[in-house]
């Protein structure tokens, strides 16, 4: 029996960064969490310590800031693409990049109560937290590009059409059939992209709104299903859009019983119960989708 080395990366993770543009007197924001990836001839290191191929961490780090500035945050994709391009070009042992970005939102402070938002201060906000992964391997003249964008966290519910009956019953069931339940979760979805020449933003806008919507118009049967349908409402409605992976925690909603109390308020008192909780993974792709590669190879673990 022989023992030899298996798969291994390295990287830098969780770069928290915040880029201020001043180019005017309204100033513009970005906050992100950046951690890279390297993969590669790093064997030597692992083997007997020999660090002659292997950028240090903290170098990552600083590129990570200095690409802030020299490509900016404009959009996340482009931002990681450039940083994983970079790594692959210019650092001979690495073979591979894989960059990770989770950005948080900001608002304005509407200081004057004109809705035009003061030009330098804000408060933390947002729905949930977008996210984009970049993977790139090979030379120029070989270059092969996976890029991922997503969202996390994003808490949704809807108050009435969904239901939940006909399941499969065993000896230990207790769960009550119903025709009208609050459904909610707080969504994680993960989509692939077939290429690079995507406009970012209006993407990530397009598949959100087709997301929510659907949740919100289709009536429910099971999370299953609605979670199905998301995915493929997302797929019809970005050509370059060729797989969505979501992951949706049933987050449970009993009503209160205020009866005892001599209180009649069936179907408007609930109790929200965070755990346990019913998780439910499903994704949906296209029949034609290229190969995914390492597009799914996380690092982190955060997007």
């Amino acid at each position: 029996m022989a023992i030899v080395l298996g798969d291994h990366q390295y990287g830098k993770a969780e770069n928290r960064i915040v880029r201020i543009v001043r180019d005017t007197a309204r100033h513009e924001i970005a906050d992100v969490n950046v951690s890279t990836c390297l993969r590669g001839d790093f064997d030597a290191a692992h083997l007997n310590g020999d660090q002659g191929t292997v950028l240090p961490t903290d170098s990552q780090k600083q590129t990570a800031y200095a690409y802030a500035k020299t490509v900016g945050l404009e959009s996340i994709e482009e931002y990681a693409l450039a940083l994983a391009t970079h790594f692959v070009d210019d650092v001979a042992p690495v073979r591979e990049a894989r960059i990770e970005v989770e950005q948080y939102d900001w608002t304005r402070v509407d200081a004057d109560g004109s809705g035009a938002g003061h030009d330098h201060t804000w408060v933390r906000s947002g729905q949930e937290v977008r996210t984009a992964s970049v993977t790139v391997t090979g030379t120029a003249d070989a270059r092969r590009t996976w890029v991922t964008g997503g969202l996390k966290d994003l808490v949704i519910l809807k108050s009435t059409g969904s239901e939940f009956h006909g399941f499969l019953e065993d000896e230990f069931t207790v769960l009550e059939p119903t025709t009208d339940r609050i459904m909610a979760t707080a969504l994680n979805a993960k989509w692939r992209f077939d290429g690079t020449e995507v406009d970012w933003n209006a993407a990530y806008a397009t598949i959100k709104r087709a997301m929510t919507s659907t949740f919100a118009e289709l009536h429910s049967l099971a999370l299953q299903q609605t979670l199905y349908a998301m995915g493929t409402a997302a797929l019809e409605a970005v050509p370059e859009l060729v797989e969505v992976r979501m992951s949706a925690p049933n987050k449970h909603h009993f009503e209160y019983d205020l009866g005892r109390f001599g209180i009649d308020a069936q179907g408007e008192v609930f109790h929200a119960d965070d755990r346990p909780y019913g998780l439910i993974h499903a994704s949906a792709i296209r029949d034609d989708a290229p190969d995914a590669g390492p597009a799914w190879s996380q690092y982190s673990g955060l997007v």
